[in-house]
């Protein structure tokens, strides 16, 4: 077999002589196809690694973007909950300032209108002390005098009235501990029990807050 090939090798040398350097050469160009076939394939694997890492590193760096985002939308909630808070405070603390300043308004003069009416009694207990049939021009001094008293009773009343300030006079109404003030309970026939039936000392009211309540004898069951 050996001598048959070299018989063919010898018979296309001398007819085919570039084949002959082609067959010489073949083993060696099959080696140097290999190694770049080889090297080609370690030049893809090392891309695809490459790649990979590539691929890898961006999830890693994703996580950490994911988390570091957790955790500013957990610091905005805090902070967002913070400001509302603070908001709702500070609002509160405005309604009750301001309440306090309308009622310093308002009841800014209490002191001053219970010291008047000490005033005012005085001024009905006056006039309810003139006997009213000595009131009569055969004694104008009197009745100058009486006349003067209910003058200045009236215009009191008007300047109580405009500053917020009502009498209360309650005979006939029903009994109300946080304007009245009981003196008495007695059985009387033809009135309602717990009813008003007599009004000992009139109550004021400043802004419809029970200012001096009404001193008063209440109607019980017989």
């Amino acid at each position: 077999m050996a001598a048959v090939a070299q018989c063919v090798r010898g018979a296309l040398r001398q007819r085919y002589p570039l084949m002959s350097f082609s067959l010489r050469t073949s083993p060696r160009l099959l080696c140097v196809a290999t190694q770049q076939k080889n090297s080609g394939q370690n030049l893809e694997d090392d891309q695809t690694q490459s790649q990979n890492e590539q691929k890898v590193e961006p999830s890693s760096a994703e996580k950490r973007l994911t988390e570091e985002k957790v955790k500013l939308e957990e610091q905005l909630k805090e902070v967002t909950d913070k400001y509302k808070r603070a908001l709702a405070d500070a609002e509160n603390v405005r309604q009750r300032s301001q309440k306090l300043v309308e009622e310093a308004k308002l009841y800014g003069i209490q002191s001053f209108c219970k010291d008047l009416l000490e005033v005012a009694d005085i001024l009905e207990k006056a006039t309810e002390s003139v006997p009213k049939e000595e009131i009569k021009d055969e004694n104008p001094h009197l009745k100058s005098l009486y006349e003067g008293l209910v003058m200045t009773e009236v215009q009191i009343q008007k300047v109580f009235k405009k500053h917020g300030l009502l009498r209360l006079d309650p005979v006939g109404a029903k009994f109300d501990p946080y304007e009245h003030e009981a003196l008495f309970h007695a059985p009387m026939e033809g009135k309602e029990p717990g009813t008003i039936a007599l009004v000992s000392k009139i109550g004021y009211k400043l802004h419809g807050r029970t200012l001096r309540p009404a001193l008063v004898g209440v109607v019980k069951d017989p």
